[in-house]
């Protein structure tokens, strides 16, 4: 007899991951056509369940009968990259070449599944460019080799890199690689901060549990791929006799109370990183991806 929770398994079969893919594009599909959340929520999770399910819950109030533009996702040219491990939750990649976007793109696609009985979901979904994805250390029957949370041989453990990730937003430092999502964002903020009549605060935090949870590849080079997911904050203030005009369609739907003084935006972001070797010469942690939707809008 076989214990699932303890021997090392595969995360997936080839035909369980071609399944749990065509499961997923036909919901997603379908709820991004009728603008309906419920559509989808058996088959997504995680950073992207929030993410799209707050995409959703706009577009059903902005368009109610459905999105009668909405195209199709395709999804081809897959290539699954299935890690093994003991016990659950399971997971694997799925990398694809979509119908939407930039033609050299990729989008890469998290599925986890927490025990035999439940629902292959994405909890992650990022876009990348194909030269950018990395080559993934695998074994002689195709197999690839998770990284667990805390790594001592990676430039950052990947249990931390969201902790990490929120404290570089806020103080600056090191171990980012110089790039849109990191020191351009933060300087896109200070600038921000700086018009006059309008207050900007900023709260980042790390979600490290249950579908949040980071995860990661090691890669050919002794690196890996992590997926990890933050929520930010961002409040407006007003001074004194100054409005807060909201304009953006999807913060309307989403807001809660009215914006007199004050306007909170909450958003969810997942990222895709390599995460290098600690042995590499100045190792830093560079972004492939980073897809930030917003999930609620708070006026007081």
């Amino acid at each position: 007899m076989v214990h699932g929770e303890r021997e090392i398994l595969p995360g997936a079969t080839k035909a369980e991951a071609t399944r749990a893919l065509a499961d997923f594009t036909a919901a997603y599909n379908k709820a991004n056509g009728a603008n309906d959340p419920s559509l989808d929520a058996d088959r997504v999770t995680g950073a992207l369940g929030d993410i799209d399910g707050a995409k959703l819950k706009a577009g059903g109030k902005n368009q109610p009968g459905g999105n009668p533009n909405y195209v199709p996702l395709k999804l081809t040219d897959t290539e699954f990259t299935i890690p093994e491990k003991a016990g659950w939750p399971r997971w694997f990649v799925a990398d694809a070449k979509a119908n939407k976007g930039r033609g050299e793109d990729r989008w890469l696609l998290v599925f986890t599944r927490g025990d035999a009985d439940g629902l292959w979901e994405v909890s992650y979904l990022t876009i990348a460019s194909a030269q950018e994805i990395p080559e993934f250390k695998k074994d002689e029957d195709g197999w690839a080799q998770p990284v667990t949370a805390d790594e001592t041989d990676l430039a950052i453990a990947p249990g931390r890199l969201p902790q990490r990730y929120a404290t570089y937003l806020k103080d600056g430092g090191d171990g980012f690689e110089a790039g849109a999502h990191t020191t351009k964002w933060r300087s896109d903020r200070a600038a921000d901060a700086a018009r006059p009549g309008l207050a900007q605060q900023y709260i980042d935090e790390p979600l490290t549990s249950g579908d949040y949870a980071p995860v990661g590849l090691r890669t050919a080079d002794g690196g890996a791929l992590v997926f990890f997911t933050t929520r930010h904050y961002q409040k407006q203030t007003a001074a004194q006799g100054v409005p807060i005009n909201v304009t953006n369609a999807d913060v309307k739907a989403l807001l809660t109370g009215e914006p007199k003084q004050s306007l909170t935006l909450e958003s969810i972001s997942n990222q895709a990183v390599l995460n290098p070797p600690k042995s590499a010469p100045n190792p830093q942690i560079k972004f492939l991806s980073r897809i930030q939707g917003l999930t609620a809008a708070k006026g007081e």
